[in-house]
């Protein structure tokens, strides 16, 4: 079964990035339904490595300023939330509870190379889901990148090992921006069907 046109405008068509916020909360209620739609997506091997700090509170926001590019500043500061989309590079110490395929976990700890391409291709994959299951539960989306993650992992994630990789930003909206859609490559321009 397919999603209708109405769903495929919310997540797709008529979906944009934000420009500015409305003043209605995001719940704590949503952020718990929001990941665990995130957390139903396929990782390879099941690996879900995927990490996700919501900043939430004006204290955290302020915590985070220094490391934002000048033009994220006003973006993330007047945001509900702010993820913070992390990977954890020793996901596989978990491997035993989310894949029961013998020594599975070895694959990766025994392949340093290995286990970081798949945390961060994967936690990547998790952060796009994040973008899709927002999108679907009626958040408007800004993810970012322009933000300084050594210090976001210093103030952020440095007690738990994680690795940050992408900032998205959540919120209401009320419409979209003024201004039109940027064009998109067409099909000839970016695929091949071989």
């Amino acid at each position: 079964m397919a999603l209708d046109d109405a769903g495929l405008d919310l997540l797709f068509r008529t979906a944009r990035t934000p420009v500015a916020w409305n003043d209605r909360p995001v719940g704590q209620d949503t952020l718990r339904q929001l990941y665990d739609l995130v957390r139903l997506g396929p990782t390879s091997g099941n690996c879900c490595p995927g990490r996700f700090v919501f900043i939430t509170t004006e204290s955290c926001r302020e915590r985070l300023r220094p490391a934002l590019s000048a033009g994220n500043v006003q973006r993330v500061m007047t945001a509900p939330v702010t993820v913070i989309v992390a990977h954890d590079p020793l996901f596989f110490d978990r491997m035993d509870t989310l894949n029961p395929a013998p020594d599975v976990r070895q694959w990766f700890a025994a392949d340093v190379g290995l286990a970081e391409e798949t945390a961060f291709r994967n936690g990547t994959l998790q952060g796009g889901y994040l973008i899709m299951a927002a999108r679907a539960l009626g958040l408007s989306v800004l993810p970012l990148s322009g933000f300084d993650a050594a210090m976001v992992e210093d103030s952020f994630l440095a007690q738990k090992g994680w690795q940050a990789n992408f900032l998205v930003c959540l919120g209401y909206t009320d419409g979209p921006p003024p201004m039109p859609r940027a064009p998109r490559p067409d099909f000839d321009d970016a695929c091949v069907i071989v």
